[in-house]
């Protein structure tokens, strides 16, 4: 008999937009929704269809406009292209910083670090993400490693596609304490 989904009534958003990472997005997507988890999708617009970098599609369930972090439990910034533009939209800026502020998940993995720098909630913590980047989260205040996974409280960070596996599982080990 299957043991119980470790995440049964979590809820988790997602950010959406086009040419994110495919893996980046649907690797964790997928994985939490395998763990008991809902994990909703939010971009732009509700119902809007966005191309990934290599052209896989992602359909958003809800406009991240209409979001309330009270209603869920993290978040997630997937990389690609699409955090330089979603990190320029205020209601995405205020949602990062709410999870933050109420000690709920904040995960970014590549790219996905922009939404955090411009959140304006990396001053004294501890992440790592796309080398690209790099110096835009020192400039932001992080303390830089160079590691597949970085857990700061409620901060989990990954470089790339191939730290996935590492980033899925301390997601999952932060909600559980949550």
């Amino acid at each position: 008999m299957p043991s119980q989904p470790t995440l049964a009534g979590k809820r988790i958003l997602i950010f959406v937009g086009d040419i994110y990472e495919d893996l980046e997005l649907w690797y964790p997507h997928l994985r939490l929704k395998e763990a008991g988890a809902e994990s909703v999708l939010a971009g732009q617009e509700a119902g809007a269809v966005y191309a990934g970098k290599h052209t896989y599609p992602a359909k958003s369930d809800v406009s991240f406009m209409d979001v309330d972090a009270n209603d869920f439990d993290g978040v997630i910034c997937p990389g690609g292209f699409m955090p330089d533009k979603l990190r320029r939209e205020d209601k995405v800026k205020e949602l990062v910083r709410q999870f933050h502020e109420q000690g709920k998940l904040v995960a970014a993995i590549c790219h996905g670090g922009w939404f955090l720098a411009s959140a304006g909630i990396c001053h004294g913590t501890r992440q790592t993400g796309s080398p690209g980047i790099k110096d835009d989260m020192v400039h932001a205040g992080v303390s830089w490693e160079d590691a597949e996974v970085v857990v700061d409280g409620n901060i989990v960070t990954s470089r790339r596609p191939d730290d996935l596996p590492a980033f899925c599982q301390a997601i999952i080990d932060v909600l559980e304490k949550q």
